[in-house]
Parts: C-alpha cells; structure tokens; sequence
C-alpha cells in the first residue's frame, strides 16, 4: 500500500544536523505549461532555492511515498526522476527483489521521494502525475509509477508536457479522467514536490536514483551500488544483525 506519510522518519533526517526555514505561506510558483494550461512544469523557486532554518518544516512538507509496514526495523529512501534512464533500471529490475524480499517480508518499508532533475524537462510534470493518481487511492501510486518508467521511452521525447499520455495511464489503470486531468493542469503537489527536491539536496543527493537504508535511530547508509540488489540487502543484513548482537 503506498501511503503519502507513515512512520516517524524523523530520526533519518535528522542526521542533517541543518537549520533551516521554510517559508510555507505565500509560495510564488516558478513555471508553468505554455499556451493555455496552467500545468506547474517546474519547481518553486522560494522553496528549492530559499533560506532554510528548520529542518522539521521541512521534513513535514516534503512527504514521501510509502510502501510497506510502517513498523518495519528498516527503511529503504529512494530519491528518484521518472525520467531519469537509471531510475527506469532500478525501477524494473531491482525494486520488484526489493518489494519481494524485503518489503512483502516486513524486513523493510520503502520510501519514494522525487527528485527530479533539472536537465529532464518532463520529471517534473510526471512527478507530479503520479501524486495526482494518489488523489484518487492508495492503490493507484505504484501502479502509475510503473506505468511512467514503461512508457519512458515514448512520453520522455515528446516536445511539450506530455498530458495526453499521462491521462492515457490514468485511463488503462481505472482512475477518473477528468478528475485526474484538473489535477495535473494546475499547481497541485508542486510544493510537495519543491520540498522533496531540497530535501534531498540538504542530504547530499546529486543524482538518482540515490538509495539510502536507515534504521529508526538515525543510523543510516548511503548504497552505491543501487543497481545490485545483493548490496542494498547485505546493507539491510547488517544492520538488523547489528540489532541482533545488541540484544544478547
């Protein structure tokens, strides 16, 4: 089940150690579609390129997406591009072992934060596509993220925001149309968005997919190696038998 917020992550993001501020109120939106939509394309500008000096604000606004139990001992981060090529190869052959073995297991929940990239004309846009299907239930988020990294080939090289086709997922997968289609041709979830993208710079993050796994104390692991699943989960086996060495 994908959840807009679950469990206290709290701990993770405070390893930052930032301070930082947020302006919530009063947010200027940075870019929008050409012609006649009123499409948000692009991030706000007051809040990926603003001065920071709360860290919870910002934790609170930049929400990721959760699959799995919230009570799971570990977290797997993903800070991912819907038209990033990589996350697209992370996404078909690493997260189906990771959801199997890891996440459906219990050993973990999974996290997806969006981060898309500034050279991807469309990431944005496609991010906030998925969150619109989440509008509409739970059960639709995961299914429109794979249908995005699918399609990636066709809607990434299309010469204006790709709305036809993004409704067109909407479609296949059962959502109400025009509902989903009033979302994506407006601002909505470009805040969320905005956040998440500085969030993850606050992190470090400079490319994507980047993988994090973390325990609720705060101990966390950047993976480098986020194409081999053997490396994420010898990350994961190691922290829960650290646990495990704790306890005797």
């Amino acid at each position: 089940m994908a959840k807009k917020k679950g469990g206290d992550l709290k701990a993770f993001y405070g390893v930052l150690g930032v301070a930082a501020v947020i302006a919530v109120g009063a947010l200027l939106w940075s870019t929008r579609g050409g012609g006649l939509s009123s499409a948000a394309t692009g991030p706000i500008a007051s809040i990926v390129l603003g001065e920071l000096d709360d860290l919870a604000a910002l934790v609170e606004m930049a929400t990721g997406i959760e699959r799995g139990d919230p009570n799971a001992p570990i977290t797997i981060l993903e800070f991912g591009d819907f038209q990033c090529p990589s996350c697209q190869q992370f996404a078909t052959f690493v997260k189906p072992s990771i959801d199997s073995e890891l996440i459906d297991t219990k050993i973990a929940r999974f996290v997806f934060h969006d981060f898309p990239l500034s050279g991807h004309a469309h990431a944005f846009i496609a991010a906030r596509a998925a969150r619109c299907a989440l509008d509409q239930g739970d059960q639709y988020f995961w299914p429109f993220h794979d249908q995005l990294f699918a399609h990636q080939p066709t809607w990434s090289l299309s010469a204006g925001p790709p709305m036809s086709e993004f409704a067109g997922y909407a479609a296949t997968l059962g959502l109400d149309v025009d509902e989903f289609s009033d979302c994506l041709d407006s601002d909505r979830h470009a805040d969320v968005i905005s956040a998440n993208i500085r969030l993850g710079t606050e992190l470090g993050v400079n490319g994507t997919p980047t993988i994090f796994v973390s325990k609720g104390d705060g101990r966390s692991v950047r993976v480098s190696r986020w194409s081999e699943f053997e490396a994420i989960k010898s990350v994961v086996d190691r922290m829960m038998e650290e646990d495990a060495g704790d306890e005797n």
